[in-house]
């Protein structure tokens, strides 16, 4: 009389199933319910379909949340590659000194329309003060020596800060380029690793998939089994 291990009721003769014959999977899903059930011991095919159908649940649902992880993952990456490039200038303007601000707007006002426009009127204005307004007595007549004096000293003191708001772009450019690095870098690193998780994925879905038709083979062997039997 052989007894099956979960109901311990007899079971007829045709209908058991010895553990040693059932699929590892199936296997240890019956052992996670009844931990002493060995694979000496029986069952019938009622109980090994039941577990069956969960054993084919289980592997869906193992699959929607492999899935499920995966597509958190990619948001995660995406949305970190977002925060990373959206505060370089910041970052870049917050190391700024008092000196190199004020080197950046010397520079950017020197090399504009207004101030080309503005240091011409001026030149007008200056000469034409000597030549028309002031004419028995002008304050720097010509050929204007203070006036050039004037411009020599611009210049002087001019290029030396626009080569100093230069050098900042240099630096600026710079820091640019090492945060686009470092971007890239990043953007590669996470498509080489969301590739490999791609490619486990599907080595590992089709691995589920070949198990699942496997198990339904051997459901369709048993009510073939069966059909024959009635037959």
């Amino acid at each position: 009389m052989i007894l099956s291990h979960i109901t311990k009721n007899e079971i007829t003769l045709g209908e058991e199933i010895k553990g040693k014959d059932i699929r590892k999977g199936i296997f240890a899903l019956i052992k996670k319910d009844y931990p002493n059930f060995k694979k000496e011991d029986f069952i019938t095919i009622a109980e090994l379909n039941k577990y069956r159908r969960l054993y084919l649940t289980y592997l869906v649902m193992e699959e929607k949340g492999a899935q499920a992880i995966l597509d958190k993952e990619v948001m995660t990456a995406i949305e970190n590659n977002s925060i990373l490039s959206e505060n370089i200038q910041d970052e870049i303007e917050a190391k700024l000194t008092l000196g190199q601000r004020v080197a950046d707007k010397v520079a950017a006002f020197g090399g504009s329309w207004t101030f080309i426009i503005t240091f011409f009127a001026f030149l007008i204005v200056w000469m034409a003060i000597n030549i028309w307004v002031f004419t028995a007595k002008p304050f720097d007549p010509y050929p204007f020596i203070l006036l050039n004096l004037i411009l020599s000293c611009l210049a002087a003191i001019q290029a030396p800060i626009i080569m100093m708001s230069q050098n900042r772009q240099e630096q600026k450019d710079r820091q640019r380029n090492e945060h686009d690095y470092k971007i890239n870098l990043k953007a590669e690193l996470e498509i080489k690793l969301l590739s490999e998780k791609m490619d486990h994925l599907l080595v590992h879905q089709n691995k589920k998939l070949l198990e699942i038709q496997e198990v339904q083979i051997d459901y369709l062997e048993d009510l073939m089994k069966e059909v024959k039997k009635k037959h």
